[in-house]
């Protein structure tokens, strides 16, 4: 009887602590700050990738999160029972890009500082968070910061000697900036591969002139980001 009672007085407690008001104002400030994380996310990177669109989620992960977080400062109790629902949620679908992990991140973070009422953290955060896309943006321009693909060749090890130095200069015509990584040699074959940037030919015609390099048993060029193939 006692317990049943100090359980009501606890739920009376965060009643009378919870102002209906600040909690629609954060609900409305993360809300407005996903939408903006959506659209960041669809501007710098939804063409370049072949992610699940997660952004499509960050409007529920606000609402979420938000209200979790002031549920956890109002009431010790209710927010261990909160963070311990949290346990059962498990994530089966695995994060394809990069840059979506950044997001998600991007989303908890301004919710939680919607959910504390800290409004200008969450200003300061979108401005920085922006700020730091368009100067990525900007520095893929910089050629020691770009990496268009690789270029794997396998050639008879008899071959190698001089297939490796012809292939070299072909990449040199075809490509804007090319480097060695690393040679491998199994069963009679050596694996060559090259990172390069900047492709200034068809995939289709820098295989057809790698060909004519030398006796190449296979060739493979892979992309750094879907689609591009110039």
């Amino acid at each position: 009887m006692i317990s049943a009672l100090k359980v009501l007085e606890d739920f009376q407690n965060v009643q009378d602590r919870l102002d209906p008001l600040l909690y629609v104002v954060a609900l409305l400030a993360s809300l407005a700050a996903a939408y903006v994380a959506a659209g960041l996310y669809r501007l710098f990177y939804e063409s370049r990738g072949t992610g699940s669109q997660v952004h499509r989620a960050f409007p529920l992960l606000a609402l979420a999160v938000t209200s979790i977080f002031i549920g956890v400062q109002l009431s010790l109790p209710l927010s261990l029972g909160l963070l311990g629902s949290l346990s059962i949620i498990r994530f089966r679908t695995p994060i394809k890009e990069p840059e979506e992990v950044g997001f998600i991140m991007l989303v908890i973070a301004a919710s939680i500082s919607a959910a504390t009422f800290n409004f200008h953290f969450l200003v300061l955060l979108y401005a920085i968070a922006v700020a730091s896309l368009f100067a990525t943006r900007g520095a893929r321009r910089w050629k020691w910061l770009k990496r268009s693909g690789l270029v794997i060749a396998s050639v008879p090890d008899a071959a190698a000697a001089d297939a490796a130095p012809r292939l070299a200069q072909l990449l040199e015509r075809h490509v804007g900036q090319c480097r060695l990584e690393s040679a491998s040699s199994r069963d009679g074959t050596t694996s060559l591969q090259w990172a390069f940037s900047g492709l200034k030919t068809d995939v289709a015609a820098l295989q057809a002139a790698a060909r004519e390099a030398g006796p190449i048993a296979a060739l493979q060029i892979h992309l750094d980001r879907a689609g591009g193939q110039r």
